[in-house]
């Protein structure tokens, strides 16, 4: 039996009271449903990037085994100030060779009725530099704090909606990755 695809789940923000983290935890638990997928929940609170540590350049060699490790990624940013956030950056730009010609979804997250949009544009522009292969579509969650409940999960008014969504953008992460890692082991 073929060993499974591994994708980290990346929460793009270090903020106390985010709400991205709630559809970051949404996406995750999604993904581990889904057959010879295994998931890593990245959250960045836990690693530090900042240069101070034991590596000058910023690595967290926590997270350069996870990069190294990782079949795929999807990464659930917010919109700050028509961008995504500065702490992701750091974080994305710690490594490189780990990331190269492996694929990358993307999901917006905001509090108003754009869903993030303008930090995905902004994010596609610097992940592509890292090598990632972005996918062709990306899922939004427009008014975050009217979607999901408390404990993390989606409302039922929105779980058709974002479980179709998630589906087809999951479907194509998937195939990437194994494509990409065949290519990538020969």
């Amino acid at each position: 039996m073929n060993q499974p695809l591994t994708i980290a789940v990346i929460a793009g923000t270090t903020r106390q009271q985010r709400q991205s983290i709630k559809a970051t935890h949404y996406i995750a638990d999604f993904a581990r449903q889904l057959p010879g997928v295994e998931v890593i929940f990245v959250d960045p609170t836990e690693y530090q990037f900042d240069g101070d540590g034991n590596d000058p350049e910023g690595k967290d060699p926590r997270y350069s085994e996870i990069t190294a490790r990782a079949d795929a990624f999807f990464i659930i940013t917010p919109e700050y100030n028509h961008s995504f956030p500065g702490s992701l950056k750091r974080m994305l730009d710690s490594e490189l060779a780990n990331y190269n010609h492996k694929p990358v979804a993307i999901a917006g997250v905001s509090n108003g009725n754009w869903g993030g949009v303008r930090a995905v544009e902004q994010l596609c522009l610097a992940i592509r530099e890292l090598g990632l292969v972005v996918m062709s579509w990306d899922v939004y969650f427009p008014y975050v704090q009217n979607i999901f409940n408390d404990d993390n999960s989606i409302k039922d008014e929105h779980k058709e909606r974002y479980e179709k969504q998630l589906s087809k953008l999951f479907a194509e992460l998937v195939w990437f990755a194994d494509v990409l890692k065949t290519k990538r082991e020969q």
